[in-house]
């Protein structure tokens, strides 16, 4: 096998990634690997904004009560702090490296987005946020030296011994390559492509929370996913983002009908919370036996329109749809993982030597339901935050793993079949809406699913589906445990909140037999 030695190894070059990147650029070697081309990341495909208190009429303690309320009793309140009070810095960091976020007259202009009290979400080239953030990030990244690139490859698992974690397999041109480092960080993002309906690109298979998870990392509130409320529902066309900004520029939801529905649901209307929206609009669908709902923003100026949401515009416009005319036919999807790898605030998981930032990780930041636009700011401020504590380890010695690495590669037949089987059954028995009886519907054929899959994958789908199926199982494990309901998970058996301030933690045994704890949250 192939061997390469660096000093810090990241896993993704989404914003989180790259920014850790940056912050362990001084302290030695750094190799990014990245599954596809280095832009190609959720981070890329962020639309709506990045949250910050920067505006005259905003303070830090109003970003920190909207976040904690927006996360539903389960956030870590240390957590939030460090995100609210470090990400102005943050955010001017990035506008001395070149970052253009739109502007009215001198100032920044800022808009507002559900569960915000205040306007606070800036935003690039209208809906292009995280587009913006990525160039800055890579551009800044192409002029250090000590950064390498590593594209067009993916994890196998992580290398752990006695010490902690020492690198990582990963596989390219299906050949495995093993990279040896003093720190390893995950970076990889979310998992929505386990979901049928999900606004993430194609390389968000939930790989990071996979591969830590079999090595032993701990997974917190994994149950926890929210459902995007708005992504285009259209014949032949993917399931677009339409960005929570445009409600909040007074874009309405109406049902099949015309009619106007969402203060039936909540007081806030199209402002309500995402998992309140995503519901109303499935009550809605269900009424009216349809499969979708409109956004409709024909209402407002059809210049305004084409300025504030020029990327929105065009993509529909694409498939023959002119929104500053018609209605958008729109549904819910799998958008955001509030779960992921547990670590502290300083991206460390339980293992020594492996850390975790961004999507991938589970901070407490959004406890059980994430403020809009605060998933871009947490990537930049815990970043860096897991990139300090990374170079701690500059000094470890760098040496092979204690034990023969020895990897047999299996092949897996119809590995297109295995996954589009495990998407169907997250979204209907695991989706918006869970219940006893559709949770263990799902449990019954993730297992089925399991037995079939044996060994490890030397090519990428192979080894997506193996992902897939145990991020599957903890969502599952974790949601049959959680009878209550609290943010994103809403059980139709147990709508109450009873019993629910709790952070449920899963462990790896036996195979990957999965063993979830409680983690009691003092209120």
């Amino acid at each position: 096998m192939e061997c390469i030695e660096t000093d810090f190894l990241v896993i993704g070059s989404g914003v989180a990634g790259l920014r850790a990147a940056i912050e362990l650029s001084d302290a030695g070697n750094v190799l990014v690997v990245t599954k596809d081309v280095m832009k190609e990341s959720s981070t890329e495909y962020a639309q709506g904004g990045v949250a910050a208190a920067l505006s005259d009429e905003d303070e830090v303690g109003i970003h920190y009560s909207d976040t904690i309320k927006a996360g539903d009793g389960l956030c870590r309140e240390e957590a939030v702090r460090v995100l609210v009070e470090e990400g102005p810095d943050r955010i001017m960091e990035l506008i001395q490296w070149g970052a253009e976020f739109d502007k009215k007259g001198t100032k920044l202009d800022f808009t507002l987005e559900a569960a915000h009290s205040r306007r606070r979400v800036l935003h690039a080239h209208g809906d292009s946020t995280g587009r913006e953030i990525e160039r800055v990030l890579i551009n800044k990244i192409t002029n250090m030296g000590n950064i390498s690139r590593f594209p067009f490859a993916m994890g196998v698992d992580l290398i752990v011994d006695d010490r902690g974690c020492v690198g990582a397999v990963v596989i390219r041109d299906n050949q495995p390559v093993m990279i040896l480092s003093r720190a390893t960080l995950l970076a990889t993002g979310g998992a929505g492509q386990i979901f049928q309906r999900t606004t993430n690109p194609a390389v968000t298979t939930g790989d990071g929370m996979a591969m830590a998870f079999r090595v032993g990392a701990f997974l917190e509130n994994m149950e926890f996913v929210q459902f995007h409320p708005t992504a285009l529902f259209y014949p032949g066309a993917p399931q677009f983002l339409l960005s929570e900004a445009m409600r909040g520029e007074g874009g309405i939801l109406k049902n099949i009908k015309g009619e106007s529905f969402m203060k039936n649901y909540h007081p806030d209307g199209e402002l309500a919370p995402r998992d309140v929206v995503s519901r109303a609009i499935i009550s809605e669908m269900v009424k009216t036996k349809a499969s979708h709902v409109y956004l409709d923003l024909t209402h407002l100026d059809s210049d305004f329109i084409k300025q504030r949401f020029p990327r929105i515009y065009s993509t529909c416009l694409s498939f023959g749809i002119d929104i500053t005319s018609e209605m958008i036919p729109v549904s819910p999807a799998a958008h955001y993982f509030m779960g992921g790898v547990k670590t502290d605030i300083q991206g460390r998981t339980n293992i020594p030597g492996l850390y975790a930032a961004g999507e991938v990780a589970s901070t407490g930041v959004h406890g059980a339901n994430r403020l809009a636009s605060n998933s871009l700011l947490e990537g930049l401020v815990y970043g860096k935050r897991a990139g300090e504590a990374a170079r701690e380890r500059a000094s470890t010695p760098l040496s092979r793993p204690s034990h023969n690495l020895e990897i047999k590669f299996s092949v897996l037949d119809k590995a297109e079949r295995y996954r589009e089987r495990i998407r169907r059954i997250m979204w209907e028995r695991a989706g918006i809406i869970r219940c006893n009886e559709s949770l263990e519907t799902a449990r019954r054929t993730l297992a089925e699913i399991k037995g079939l899959l044996k060994g490890n994958y030397q090519d990428r789908s192979a080894l997506e589906v193996k992902n897939m199926l145990h991020c599957s199982l903890v969502i599952v494990e974790s949601a049959l445990q959680r009878r209550c309901s609290i943010g994103a998970h809403y059980r139709s058996d147990y709508p109450g909140k009873d019993g629910c301030f709790y952070n449920s933690v899963a462990k790896a045994e036996k195979e990957v037999e999965i063993v979830i704890e409680r983690k009691e949250v003092k209120r």
